[in-house]
């Protein structure tokens, strides 16, 4: 079964892009414009929302990564 972890990230900044990102246990990644309802790719992030995807990603593999050495320790 796969997991999704939701995130969802408004820019304080123009264009104040409300954003949700949704990461997969798989490796995928979903990144969504709420108010376009439109798919965003992570080279069309700026600024914080950038930030924020670089943040959480590297989360989520650290956590991964954790995961996988408890598994097989």
């Amino acid at each position: 079964m796969q997991r999704c972890e939701n995130y969802r990230f408004i820019e304080t900044r123009r264009p104040f892009r409300d954003l949700t990102f949704k990461f997969y246990s798989d490796g995928s990644l979903t990144i969504i414009d709420n108010e376009a309802e439109s798919v965003v790719s992570p080279r069309d992030l700026r600024g914080e929302s950038y930030d924020f995807y670089v943040r959480r990603r590297l989360a989520f593999i650290r956590k991964n990564l954790t995961e996988k050495i408890q598994k097989y320790a």
